[in-house]
């Protein structure tokens, strides 16, 4: 029932209301005396958000020279040197302007000269970009950036869009600055779905059941020339969750496939395995079968008889590298300890 009271509060908090309030109304229902109000760290653990009026975000500043610092030794090995590559992930950086960063409308978009869809071309707040890459980046060790670091990643790549100047500082003094020369930051719309009620979201409206279609076909498409821009999505997901992206190297499925089972995350283990799953090795590497990287006994296989393949393969998950097993990079894992690499190596070239 503790269990239960904490996932209750968790799934409300994030649905906007304050854990006390929360927690509250749970002691004091029937089951009162069963449970107890979040404290404020576990709170903090899970308000990590951070709203387009800036509300949640932590104060902290980071410069572009700092920036350029992380992003060459955490990001460029997915993202590119200058934010560009499409190798892995969609690029981050152009198709913007200098006049799109004063009207605040990507003129390219609308422009069939531009199939590539940058983030910056599309995104239009600042905040989702702090609170983005502080929550979910890298993407095999998601939040191991500090909060400065954060600020100073993100700076970074204003700057190689040329929205901020090649030095800046960006905190949380001056992000509302910037949001207004965000180059897309006129193009949200509320002309959908959701808003056609005095500009508030439709949540109480009658369905009128009237002059229905007989037919309706649900689901998105890619125009040809796009659907294969970034390369096999079917190797860019991590192995949890129930849904995986569509191989784009082939043809449209004429039928959406079945759901796939989701994979459970075990707790931390001082194994060789519980070590792989602790750090997210299991985002790109499968036991036996290839994922986006190598499987472990390909691996092992490849290394097999070699007298310096501890010290290879120790340099390689620690540095990253590219082009051994495909055109897809491995990431850089400076932040693993020393001692877990050589175990993490050992384990897989052994199997002990």
């Amino acid at each position: 029932m503790f269990k239960l009271a904490n996932q209750l509060t968790k799934a409300l908090v994030v649905a906007g209301l304050s854990a006390t309030f929360v927690t509250t109304a749970f002691a004091q229902s029937k089951y009162s005396g069963i449970g107890r109000e979040a404290t404020k760290a576990e709170v903090a653990a899970w308000d990590i958000d951070v709203r387009p009026d800036f509300k949640g975000l932590p104060k902290g500043s980071g410069n572009t020279l700092r920036g350029q610092e992380v992003w060459e030794s955490r990001c460029a090995s997915c993202h590119g040197t200058f934010g560009e590559s499409n190798e892995v992930f969609t690029p981050i950086v152009g198709g913007t302007t200098k006049e799109d960063v004063k009207t605040g409308r990507v003129a390219s978009l609308t422009s069939e000269k531009q199939p590539q869809r940058t983030t910056l071309m599309k995104v239009a707040t600042v905040s989702t970009l702090w609170d983005y890459i502080y929550r979910a980046m890298p993407w095999n060790a998601p939040r191991t950036l500090s909060v400065d670091d954060t600020y100073a990643v993100l700076g970074y790549i204003l700057s190689m869009a040329e929205i901020v100047p090649e030095e800046f500082t960006l905190s949380d003094k001056n992000i509302a600055d910037v949001q207004k020369l965000m180059p897309n930051r006129n193009g949200m719309t509320q002309s959908h779905g959701l808003w056609n009620e005095g500009g508030k979201p439709d949540v109480k409206a009658t369905a009128c059941m009237t002059d229905c279609s007989k037919h309706v076909t649900i689901g998105s498409f890619l125009p040809d020339y796009a659907r294969n821009a970034h390369d096999n999505l079917a190797l860019q997901n991590r192995p949890y969750g129930p849904y995986r992206g569509v191989d784009t190297t082939k043809p449209p499925l004429a039928r959406l496939p079945g759901k796939m089972t989701t994979v459970a995350m075990g707790a931390d283990s001082i194994t060789p395995a519980g070590l792989f799953k602790k750090h997210n090795c299991s985002t790109c590497h499968a036991p036996a079968s290839r994922a986006i990287g190598p499987a472990i006994s390909e691996v092992a296989a490849k290394y097999k008889g070699q007298a310096d393949a501890m010290k290879k393969l120790h340099q390689k998950v620690k540095v990253g590298g590219a082009g051994v097993w495909g055109s897809i990079p491995m990431p850089p894992h400076a932040h693993v300890p020393e001692g877990d690499i050589d175990v993490l190596v050992k384990w897989m070239l052994t199997g002990q």
